[in-house]
């Protein structure tokens, strides 16, 4: 289902740095500062540990929504705290893997998306950084959609996901056993057609009960910072300005 861009690897990890650097200027001192654990967001780690390190960001606390997330900002000697610590963020950092003209996105490659949802909701701004071989006319264009399934329910919603249209596949460890997220749940990746209507979607999956959560991210995103042969441009989702 994924179809990667006509770009070398070592081109999109720059066009990944360059746009995160850009997203890293826009934390500020004292602010409460979500992080998704897209591979962008992850990019954004270095430069946010380098303006710490010359006092731009003094009272600045980081919550993250994965411990993978947590180690890097660790490493770069980043305080990290919880959303109990701080329910309210100013800003939420996260990549996507797939984004529509309309500024929704597709996440959940890195099995973090209930998490990363929560904290994108949780912050008054969400900026999303990306290659600009993330983007694409319609969603699930080029990328499965992530469904994360509780295990009581997931013969039951894997044969609703189908009926939906999806044709999930249940995620796999190397190993063979199903990949578990940190909430203990499964996750379906599901190749749905184009999406003409990702908030209806969206909607049908909310209201499913053995449904944890789902990787679309509608109407979430208030900039997308995209980076790409051309330089960098920021891109406000209409009714964001």
């Amino acid at each position: 289902m994924n179809k990667t861009a006509s770009h070398s690897p070592e081109e999109t990890a720059a066009f990944k740095r360059v746009a995160a650097a850009r997203a890293a200027a826009a934390v500020g001192p004292g602010m409460a500062v979500g992080l998704g654990h897209g591979s962008t967001a992850v990019a954004a780690v270095p430069f946010l540990g380098e303006r710490a390190r010359r006092g731009e960001l003094i009272g600045t606390v980081f919550v993250p929504a994965a411990h993978f997330m947590a180690e890097a900002l660790r490493r770069e000697g980043l305080p990290v705290a919880s959303l109990d610590d701080a329910p309210e963020l100013a800003v939420a950092i996260d990549g996507a893997d797939e984004i529509d003209p309309d500024g929704n996105c597709v996440k959940g490659g890195g099995g973090a998306l209930l998490y990363e949802k929560i904290v994108g909701q949780a912050a008054r701004r969400l900026v999303i950084v990306a290659d600009a071989g993330k983007l694409s006319p319609r969603l699930c264009t080029r990328h499965a959609l992530p469904v994360e399934i509780t295990p009581f329910a997931l013969a039951s919603e894997l044969r609703f996901l189908a009926a939906l249209g999806g044709n999930p596949a249940l995620r796999l460890r190397p190993d063979g056993d199903p990949m578990r997220t940190e909430r203990g749940n499964v996750i379906a990746d599901c190749a749905f057609a184009p999406l003409a209507d990702p908030a209806g979607l969206a909607a049908t999956l909310d209201a499913r009960a053995g449904v944890a959560g789902h990787g679309l991210f509608v109407g979430l995103a208030s900039r997308i910072v995209v980076a790409g042969p051309d330089g960098v441009r920021e891109i406000v989702p209409p009714g964001k300005g």
